[in-house]
């Protein structure tokens, strides 16, 4: 899968550096794998939610929530929203 971008998880990580060993596994997984749907990813991931057209990974033992909109076709993931859970919680991230 094509991870767009990596940019955002440094961004993150760099305001919670304890987030960054998981955030960086998560990319490493995501690149090294070609998803076909979303019951493939949850066999790797078996945390992630489906909301809406988004995924939802847990990160850090639920600390931080990762939220992507795949595109399996394409093999893209754009990642949308790194939070921590406080963040997502409060639900302004759903469209």
């Amino acid at each position: 899968m094509h991870v767009i971008s990596r940019k955002a998880l440094q961004q993150f990580w760099l305001q919670y550096p304890d987030s960054q060993s998981s955030l960086s596994r998560w990319y490493k997984i995501m690149e090294q794998n070609d998803f076909a749907s979303f019951s493939e990813v949850r066999l790797t991931f078996p945390s992630a939610d489906k909301v809406g057209n988004l995924i939802v990974f847990n990160i850090s033992g639920n600390k931080y929530r990762l939220i992507a909109s795949i595109h399996f076709n394409r093999s893209k993931v754009y990642i949308r929203y790194v939070l921590t859970h406080a963040e997502y919680v409060r639900g302004a991230w759903i469209e």
